[in-house]
């Protein structure tokens, strides 16, 4: 069975649907969820499935000899990013190639970057009167929001629709495709991991 590690900073909702996509057979399933913060609600949300939840601090995930080794010892097949705001240092990445990917709620490279998430983004895309947005799925590599991409997922946008709207539109995107692509990217693995 293929193991997933979820990394996320919020609430979890994507990491709880990747968790009940998974569940309903035996292909995969999410073994560990840790976060970068004390309080996300993540770590509830994976206490309450039954996950092995933890978190880490900024020391923790900038050392080698942190997090990276919880991770390691967990032995993912891919290490899945679901709101998760910190960037990746080089090590982690070294340590997993092509085995950590993130979702970005906008079509990059359009706003994409430091500080562009959640929100930002979506006031970003009003603020510029586009008329479509959606999903990015990518490898994660040293630059936040560059890694080869994966997977997009368009959406029109009405002149009418507010950021809150726009924030909707996106995340039925983000929980129809992402567990697929996550499917996917393992399907196309060589097993020898």
């Amino acid at each position: 069975m293929k193991r997933i590690v979820v990394l996320a900073s919020g609430s979890g909702s994507n990491a709880e649907n990747i968790y009940h996509f998974f569940s309903k057979g035996d292909f995969a399933k999410v073994v560990a969820v840790l976060s970068n913060k004390k309080s996300a609600k993540v770590l509830e949300r994976a206490d309450r499935l039954g996950i092995p939840a933890f978190y880490f601090n900024k020391t923790a995930f900038c050392s080698e000899e942190g997090a990276i080794k919880l991770i390691r010892a967990l032995s993912p097949d891919l290490v899945v990013l679901a709101g998760f705001l910190w960037k990746i240092p080089e090590f982690f990445i070294k340590s997993f190639p092509n085995q950590i990917i993130n979702i970005h709620p906008a079509l990059l490279p359009k706003y994409g970057g430091k500080g562009m998430y959640g929100s930002n983004v979506h006031k970003a895309v009003k603020e510029n009167q586009e008329v479509e947005s959606g999903i990015t799925i990518h490898y994660v590599n040293e630059n936040y929001d560059e890694g080869a991409i994966i997977h997009q997922s368009k959406t029109t946008l009405l002149p009418a629709d507010d950021v809150h709207e726009i924030a909707q539109k996106v995340h039925l995107l983000e929980y129809e495709h992402y567990p697929k692509v996550i499917e996917h990217v393992l399907k196309q693995q060589n097993g020898s991991q």
